[in-house]
């Protein structure tokens, strides 16, 4: 088990809303297996939170829900966040995407504020849990992308992916790539993982990790 980092808040987002489903089981899994690493982590809906959509802010105020609880409170103090979102058409879902395009509220313009949130939205970790119905791997693609963008945007560090198909509630259970155990390693280790994003420029050792396999013997044919 890697060391425990009490002190690292994970908040794990669920755009899914099904209490009981696929992505929520993805969600409950990552849970599990950050607390059972002794990492604080805070499991929460998005349609508890938001009720609308962004609106042009210069014409109308933003919507009267939750959602600036969710950002200021539980998004901006948080160390990492985890996004558990079913596949719609081949990406997120609107109440995932509603809270990243709300955000803009929070930090756009200039001021203390804005500045304020800006900073604090910036070096997180980030990682992702879709389900989908299909088992196409390209399928969540799209979502992998955009998530990567937005660690890019915030210099932030995108540090796993999970993938898990089911269509009945619970389903994503039965996957034989098991994904619920997969959620949990990625719980467990989001703030532990070695994560590494190379420049031309980084500074880099040969080896990977700090404890490098010794080296595979090769047979004459060429096999480990």
């Amino acid at each position: 088990m890697n060391s425990h980092h009490p002190e690292k808040r994970l908040l794990i987002l669920v755009g899914s809303p099904r209490r009981d489903g696929n992505s929520a089981a993805l969600g409950a899994a990552a849970q599990r297996g950050a607390e059972a690493a002794g990492t604080s982590a805070t499991l929460l809906f998005l349609d508890d939170y938001i009720q609308g959509f962004l609106p042009d802010l210069r014409h109308a105020p933003a919507p009267d829900d939750r959602y600036a609880e969710l950002f200021l409170e539980h998004f901006l103090p948080s160390d990492g966040t985890l996004v558990c979102t079913p596949i719609y058409w081949y990406g997120m879902s609107a109440q995932t995407k509603a809270f990243f395009d709300r955000s803009f509220s929070h930090y756009a313009g200039e001021g203390p504020e804005p500045a304020r949130v800006k900073a604090r939205m910036a070096g997180k970790r980030l990682g992702l849990a879709v389900a989908s119905e299909e088992t196409y791997p390209g399928a969540a693609l799209g979502i992998v992308h955009q998530i990567q963008e937005y660690a890019r945007y915030t210099h932030s560090d995108f540090v796993g992916y999970v993938h898990g198909a089911g269509n009945l509630r619970g389903e994503v259970a039965a996957d034989p790539r098991r994904p619920l155990d997969a959620a949990a390693r990625l719980g467990a280790d989001f703030f532990t993982y070695k994560y590494s994003d190379y420049r031309l420029e980084t500074p880099r050792a040969r080896n990977v990790w700090e404890s490098p396999a010794p080296a595979l013997r090769s047979t004459p044919g060429g096999l480990p």
